[in-house]
C-alpha cells in the first residue's frame, strides 16, 4: 500500500459518465464526468476529479463530508434559506453533512473532491 497519491487532474482515462437525476434537475440539461482516483478507509473517503457542463440542480450530501477545489469553471452555490455564494477556478469550499441547497453550474467546473461518508 501507499502512502502518496499524486492526483491527476487531466486524467488520462476514461470518466465515468452520468446526467442529472430526474428529481433532482431544476434546469439545463448539465452531464456529468468523474474520474475517481483513490479510494481508502473501506470505500468510506474517495478523491478524484469531476467535471460538470452547465445546468441547475438540488444538491443534498446527506452524511457526506466533500472537500472541493475548483480546477476550472464557474459555480453558484445557495443554501437552503440563504444568499448565493460563487466560487470560481482557484477556490476551495466545504459541503458538510446535512448540506441542502441549489449548485448552479454557470460555467463548465472541473473540481478535485475528497468525500469523507
Amino acid at each position: 500500500m501507499s502512502f502518496l497519491k499524486t492526483i491527476e487532474q487531466n486524467p488520462s482515462f476514461a470518466p465515468k459518465k452520468s446526467s442529472a437525476l430526474p428529481e433532482r434537475l431544476i434546469s439545463g440539461d448539465p452531464q456529468f464526468k468523474s474520474w475517481p482516483q483513490d479510494a481508502d478507509m473501506d470505500g468510506r473517503i474517495n478523491t478524484g476529479v469531476w467535471e460538470a457542463t452547465a445546468g441547475v440542480t438540488h444538491s443534498i450530501k446527506a452524511d457526506i463530508y466533500e472537500f472541493c477545489y475548483l480546477l476550472a469553471g464557474n459555480i453558484e452555490l445557495t443554501p437552503k434559506g440563504g444568499e448565493p455564494v460563487t466560487y470560481v477556478a482557484g477556490d476551495s469550499f466545504v459541503l458538510k453533512p446535512g448540506w441542502v441547497g441549489i449548485w448552479k453550474t454557470i460555467e463548465t467546473v472541473r473540481k478535485i473532491y475528497v468525500t469523507v461518508t
